[in-house]
Formats: structure tokens, C-alpha cells, sequence
């Protein structure tokens, strides 16, 4: 098993920038996926990045391509996900996601067995 906790969420005006940090326990961190989820209020969960267990990147949903990049760093037991050019329509509490599962597109939150708590993140126009 493996415990996932964000952080980096805060209020920042719209074209700024953000990184999230998830911190992860457990000594098989690396052999996990993970992914970044979104939820904004009244909607329901939306993926945002993906990060497999050999490094490689799913491609980012066109309403983060370019803007938002994930990366890990097994070392420090840690996934990052850097937003830059924020927009409103950004606005969510912003989740990480585990999996050890084979053979899934990490697009889906039914592909993820472990989730943080969560952070806000609240980008003002």
C-alpha cells in the first residue's frame, strides 16, 4: 500500500503559476503510476496528468496541453505537477492518484486504487 498527501495549493491570479507536490510513503514507490485529478464544484472528477512507472507522461486532456507537466522523483518519494499560465476555469481541489495495475490508460479514476486527501487550488480572474 501506499499513502499519498498534496500540497501547493493556494490562490494565485489568473497567468500565474503553481506547483503541487504529492508526497508518497512506501518503500515500492517507484514501481507505482500516478496521476493528477481535478474536481471543481458541481462537476465531477476530471484527469489532468499521468506519470507511468518507466517515466513515461500520458498525453495532457487540450485543457492543460502545454501548460501543466508532470514529473516524479523516486528518490524523494515525490510527484510534482507544475500549472503554469492559470486560468479560472483551473479552479479545483487537485488530487494524486496510485495505481499498480497493468494494463490500464490512467485516464479514469476507476484505474487508481490510492488517492490523497486533496488541495485547493483557486485561480481569481
Amino acid at each position: 500500500q501506499v499513502q499519498l498527501v498534496e500540497s501547493g495549493g493556494g490562490l494565485v491570479q489568473a497567468g500565474g503559476s503553481l506547483s503541487l507536490s504529492c508526497a508518497a510513503s512506501g518503500r515500492a514507490f517507484s514501481s507505482y503510476g500516478v496521476g493528477w485529478f481535478r474536481q471543481a464544484p458541481g462537476k465531477e472528477r476530471e484527469f489532468v496528468a499521468a506519470i507511468n512507472w518507466n517515466g513515461v507522461r500520458l498525453t495532457n486532456p487540450d485543457s492543460v496541453k502545454g501548460r501543466f507537466t508532470i514529473s516524479r522523483d523516486n528518490a524523494k518519494n515525490t510527484v510534482y505537477l507544475q500549472m503554469n499560465s492559470l486560468k479560472p476555469e483551473d479552479t479545483a481541489v487537485y488530487y494524486c492518484a496510485a495505481t499498480l495495475r497493468i494494463g490500464v490508460l490512467m485516464r479514469s479514476v476507476s484505474d487508481y486504487d490510492y488517492w490523497g486527501q486533496g488541495t485547493q487550488v483557486t485561480v481569481s480572474s
